[in-house]
């Protein structure tokens, strides 16, 4: 089982909770994973963060999960993904100053999905892996074409349609799960096991 510690790092706007998951082995590349939307619940404890981090902490990768400002025992108050981006900006250096220079993977779910799109701008990382990524309600930016997309079919808060659109410009693949909303009920093994595939096989 990978280990699991809480930590407490420096923000921009003061402290941010993060819970990092490590492999049993010495890990061979960094997973940041953002939660969604602070103004509608969602906290690192979301089920589809929790899953992402445990299936980055046992694919081999040191796996963090945090807090954004304003959230659980963070510091701060909501900036509608501006404070957001900065927060995640941290994490991942802490990581990356802990863990070492090592291949990086930025990952979010809906409104961390954006968040993650812009961080990514900022600190180019080896993949991102969007769940779900709320495209339409944010000014979503262009990613790279290697990014991992999963929607799903019958997503409630972001359409497929919507997630097509941005897509289509730059030649995105999508993986879409059918019959799939937006919080992936009853199909986080499906999600896990897309997502370990994609990885599996990788030069990492």
């Amino acid at each position: 089982m990978p280990a699991i510690k809480m930590v407490t790092i420096p923000g921009p706007a003061g402290k941010l909770e993060v819970v990092v998951h490590m492999p049993n082995v010495a890990p061979h590349a960094i997973a940041v994973v953002a939660h969604p939307l602070p103004t509608m619940s969602g906290t690192m404890e979301n089920k589809i963060v929790t899953t992402l981090t445990k299936t980055f902490a046992e694919l081999g990768f040191a796996a963090l999960r945090f807090n954004f400002r304003g959230v659980g025992a963070s510091s701060g108050e909501f900036d509608d993904g501006n404070g957001e981006v900065e927060d995640a900006l941290a994490v991942t250096r802490y990581a990356l100053s802990e863990y070492g220079n090592l291949p990086l993977i930025l990952s979010g779910f809906s409104f961390g999905g954006y968040v993650q799109a812009r961080a990514a701008q900022q600190l180019p990382p080896h993949q991102l892996v969007l769940i779900a990524p709320a495209v339409m309600r944010n000014a979503m930016p262009p990613v790279p074409r290697n990014t991992l997309l999963v929607h799903g079919e019958l997503d409630e808060v972001v359409s497929l349609t919507d997630v097509m659109q941005w897509a289509r410009p730059q030649r995105l693949p999508i993986v879409v799960l059918s019959g799939v909303e937006h919080f992936f009920h009853g199909r986080l093994d499906q999600l896990k096991a897309i997502v370990r595939h994609n990885f599996i096989g990788q030069a990492l």
